[in-house]
């Protein structure tokens, strides 16, 4: 009993969240959302965009009970699905993440030092491997 409340309240927090990214969107406040929700909850999602005539596709996230739903205007959407093509967000280059987060609207700096900071650990994974592949 319990635990069907607290399952309730939390599918109806997730659906909440998700109308509200759908009015900044509508409102001009969002040209790209990234929403990571519950997989069962992506068809009443996708209805709501269908309803709305916005784009969007969907990406699984291996291993978990959540999918993100990625959700706004027709360049962003296409240039992401490009980006993304049959990757994870997790699986992005340094470059395919500055991307990702600048079309999202996160803060350009905090990007930037986002961007250094993954470039610099990718140097160093890639010299580290090197090294023991010479050693």
């Amino acid at each position: 009993m319990i635990r069907n409340y607290i399952l309730g309240n939390a599918i109806e927090g997730d659906m909440k969240v998700f109308y509200h990214l759908v009015y900044e969107y509508e409102k001009g406040v969002r040209n790209f959302v990234l929403y990571t929700m519950e997989k069962q909850l992506i068809p009443l999602a996708i209805r709501k965009l269908n309803n709305h005539g916005i784009q969007y596709f969907v990406r699984e996230i291996e291993g978990s009970p959540s999918a993100n739903l990625f959700f706004g205007q027709q360049q962003c959407v296409k240039a992401m699905q490009s980006i993304l093509r049959n990757k994870s967000i997790d699986d992005l280059s340094p470059e395919e993440d500055f991307i990702l987060g600048s079309i999202l609207g996160y803060d350009l700096c905090r990007q930037c030092e986002r961007y250094c900071n993954r470039k610099t650990a990718n140097e160093q994974l890639k010299l580290r491997s090197v090294e023991t592949s010479l050693a």
